[in-house]
């Protein structure tokens, strides 16, 4: 009997033809063990991998208010809440809504061109302490706090982390005061896409010590009545989130505003002295407003290939709110390849409050160019630009979905230039 035969025939029984397992040598016994913990681990996995596809599969149909609390008070990962249309009322508070990385769990509409709304209440919804999870096709309309709140759960050093927000509207928020839109306190690795506000009272997002986060083709329309303080606003140590491609209409007295003012107990991670560092926007759409964006108490952030169109009052503003020990002047902000248009009835180009480092600041290769004198359009900046250009119309035009482009090809470099827009 060859030694091939023997590996194969001890698998079987302890004999074989007379000889025992242990009489084969120790190379024969280990090619032995791996088959069987081969076929193991493989039996192991295919049942791993069946369970997670069942998870996966798990959706769960909810057709009224009732169903829908009961529903959220255990959710496994992995499930799918789908929420029939009609309106449903507000005020639903979710606690420790935990997904998995390979198994999120999604709350959707159950028909996106049906749409549920939660109407009214202090709040729309407010989800505190989660993580992996999405949100798509989800309407909010006339609370008075905020429309959407969502929160680490005052536990500031365990945030919410990897959340999706698709679709979500969120509509006549306040009116007035701080009341937001949308309302993020300590998340992380978010990413809010083809979402919509309209009509608020403080910020259209409100991002308080969030950090690695995208905003992106969004629409932000400001509404008569409402006081619509800034758009999207991160501060409280906020860091590495990019806001792009974005469209702003009458968004708000400040329509992006990279920093703000924190109380320091608020502050995520503790102790920073700057009220945010590291933001990106860019390939935005700015219409109106009284400034397009606003620099606060921040330690770096760029501005750059934005389209900004007949602001009220400014382009920009360098501003300083939080005067505590050690905190940086507003600083190193970049404002490069933006595309402006506007007329001579401005107040200023950039306005500059006190405590802030100006100087620090870097204005390079912007298209300026005001409409009804285009003399008058070199702007007055607070440091010197390189690369500026003046005087040239870019003939802008609007397109069927709201976005705004450039015809004259030298300005298409320029600005957002072509971008296709989804609104939610």
């Amino acid at each position: 009997m060859d030694r091939g035969n023997r590996c194969r025939f001890a698998l079987r029984a302890p004999h074989v033809n007379g000889l025992m397992v242990s009489d084969l040598v120790p190379g024969e016994v280990l090619i032995a063990l791996s088959f069987c913990l081969c076929g193991l681990f493989l039996f192991k996995a295919t049942l791993a991998a069946e369970r997670a596809n069942l998870i996966e599969r798990q959706v769960i149909l909810v057709r009224n208010d009732t169903q829908l609390r009961q529903v959220l008070r255990s959710v496994s990962p992995g499930v799918t809440i789908r929420i029939q249309g009609g309106q449903y009322p507000g005020n639903v508070w979710i606690q420790n809504l935990h997904g998995k990385a390979d198994a999120p769990i999604v709350i959707e509409a159950a028909d996106p061109q049906d749409p549920p709304v939660f109407v009214g209440g202090d709040g729309g919804w407010q989800i505190s302490d989660g993580s992996h999870f999405v949100l798509r096709h989800l309407r909010f309309r006339g609370q008075k706090v905020n429309g959407l709140n969502i929160d680490d759960g005052g536990t500031f050093d365990t945030p919410t982390h990897h959340i999706r927000l698709e679709y979500i509207v969120v509509e006549d928020v306040g009116p007035k005061g701080n009341f937001d839109g949308i309302k993020l306190s300590g998340v992380t690795d978010f990413v809010i896409k083809n979402c919509r506000v309209e009509g608020w009272g403080g910020q259209a997002i409100d991002m308080v010590g969030c950090h690695r986060g995208l905003i992106e083709q969004c629409t932000f329309r400001g509404k008569e009545g409402f006081s619509q303080d800034t758009g999207p606003q991160a501060k409280g140590g906020s860091s590495e989130i990019t806001i792009r491609r974005c469209l702003f209409v009458d968004a708000a007295q400040r329509s992006v505003q990279l920093g703000g003012s924190t109380g320091l107990a608020f502050f995520r991670p503790r102790g920073v002295l700057y009220e945010a560092k590291d933001l990106i926007v860019e390939d935005c759409v700015f219409v109106g407003g009284d400034a397009a964006v606003s620099f606060v108490g921040i330690d770096g952030s760029v501005f750059r290939h934005n389209t900004i169109i007949r602001p009220k009052l400014w382009v920009a503003r360098i501003l300083q709110e939080t005067r505590e020990p050690g905190f940086v002047p507003s600083r190193n902000g970049v404002f490069e390849r933006n595309l402006i248009v506007f007329r001579s009835d401005l107040r200023d180009f950039v306005n500059v409050g006190p405590a802030t480092a100006p100087e620090t600041f870097r204005f390079a290769e912007n298209w300026w160019y005001c409409e009804d004198r285009p003399a008058a359009s070199k702007p007055r900046l607070p440091v010197g630009e390189t690369g500026g250009i003046f005087g040239q119309d870019p003939q802008l035009r609007q397109t069927p979905d709201g976005w705004w482009e450039a015809e004259n090809p030298a300005a298409r470099p320029y600005g957002a230039g072509s971008r296709a827009l989804s609104e939610g």
